[in-house]
């Protein structure tokens, strides 16, 4: 298996992927993590956890399935390849959403749609929040999944009680 990034995200993801795969390779484009000491510390400490630091990936390899990925050496340009059969991406993620600027609030200093506690709600009636663009601290398709299926039943809820009000355009 192998995890791309060098934050506290790809730290944990190196780590929980451990536990299923015989080793888990660690790339990051620089010398240095961007993660926690206490996140860089348990991948480092981990005997499973091999890291590559300045790589980048070039190329999936493999015809139906993955099989490995062309690693370019940042400085050198050098490349090679190192058998996986498993992917990760756990890189710096910036939600989507200028184009609502000055439309729904944001949370204070990000990107990220602010919703209510224990809801999916915005400061906009009716407009409702989920997954990668309104949680700042998870950013899984699980979470995703589980928020909007929160806003679905939550606009359906809205749209049962203001429907007559709502504009049919």
């Amino acid at each position: 298996l192998m995890v791309i990034g060098g934050g506290d995200s790809a730290m944990e993801e190196a780590n929980f992927l451990s536990k299923y795969g015989s080793k888990v390779y660690l790339v990051h484009r620089r010398d240095e993590f961007r993660a926690s000491k206490i996140m860089k510390r348990r991948a480092e400490e981990n005997p499973k956890i091999e890291i590559i630091r300045s790589h980048v990936p070039i190329a999936a390899v493999g015809d139906q399935r993955l099989s490995g990925v062309e690693l370019s050496h940042v400085a050198t340009g050098e490349t090679r390849t190192v058998d996986v059969a498993g992917l990760f991406f756990a890189i710096g993620h910036e939600p989507a959403t200028d184009f609502l600027r000055g439309d729904l609030a944001l949370q204070e200093g990000s990107k990220y749609i602010a919703t209510f506690p224990n809801s999916t709600a915005t400061s906009v009636p009716g407009v409702f929040a989920a997954g990668d663009v309104q949680d700042k601290k998870w950013r899984q398709a699980i979470t995703a999944a589980g928020t909007g299926c929160m806003a679905a039943l939550e606009a359906e809820h809205f749209v049962a009680e203001h429907g007559d009000g709502l504009a049919s355009e």
